[in-house]
């Protein structure tokens, strides 16, 4: 699997970055590339465009519904029906209930789109996309929200398969502890120091997400999902003091192979 990161400022699109949304690809047995992303946050569609072309899409995950992880939905919705090279096959949306009332409203819709059919995600089931198999966890937010457990084709010659988790948004909790659980990477979200007092059950702290890395014995820590006005050095220091393991901070253009 390679991760690309697309976006990920935390809570609002930043001068240096789009909101969430990460490219994974994935090649199967006969050598044909998949492509998924995980969120669409504001500002991702065009980002993501540097990439791969969004018709290439087999799927779009998401974590929950708040705008800067689903916002830009309503432009690939837009790209996949007026483009003049059309028409596109649909791509399939996998996400919380709600998913595709929160499309048709976004993109001003009376009806849901046809060009992006909506699932809706069963907790701890197991969801086959080519060859990565999702299983999703529902974790604590203020609205309905899942980590996702990843696990593909790796990279790496020395194991056939490898497991990604992306949290999403969450504080800490027992089901974001089930999809971290013994993960070849943790895409974790960091937006607090905890010197900040941050609100409980909305998101982790620099501390924290170290912390749910060291008790999941990961082997690769990815801090994202960090606000544009937050200091960025403490955190990863902060998440340093709660994981003694590899630690690197996401930026767009970033790329990670499991």
């Amino acid at each position: 699997m390679r991760l690309t990161v697309v976006g990920c400022s935390g809570s609002v699109p930043g001068p240096a970055s789009a909101s969430s949304c990460y490219l994974l690809e994935a090649d199967d047995a006969a050598g044909r590339t998949w492509r998924v992303v995980l969120d669409m946050g504001a500002g991702a569609m065009g980002a993501l465009q540097r990439y791969c072309d969004p018709r290439d899409l087999d799927a779009v995950l998401l974590s929950h519904l708040h705008p800067d992880h689903c916002a830009d939905l309503a432009h690939l919705d837009t790209y996949l029906k007026y483009h003049p090279e059309g028409p596109f096959d649909p791509v399939p949306v996998y996400g919380p209930f709600g998913t595709a009332g929160r499309i048709a409203q976004m993109a001003g819709a009376d009806e849901v789109t046809d060009k992006l059919p909506c699932t809706v995600w069963q907790a701890s089931g197991e969801t086959r996309i080519g060859p990565l198999t999702v299983t999703v966890e529902a974790v604590h937010h203020p609205v309905p929200a899942y980590a996702m457990r990843i696990e593909g084709p790796s990279e790496h010659r020395a194991r056939a398969s490898a497991i990604l988790t992306y949290t999403g948004d969450t504080d800490e909790c027992d089901g974001l502890d089930v999809a971290a659980a013994g993960a070849d990477v943790l895409l974790s979200e960091a937006s607090f120091l905890t010197s900040e007092n941050a609100p409980p059950g909305i998101h982790l702290t620099g501390l924290a997400a170290g912390q749910v890395a060291e008790r999941a014995q990961v082997g690769r820590l990815i801090l994202t999902h960090i606000p544009p006005w937050a200091d960025c050095p403490s955190i990863e220091a902060e998440a340093a003091r709660g994981f003694a393991g590899d630690i690197a901070l996401a930026h767009p253009g970033m790329r990670v192979e499991a």
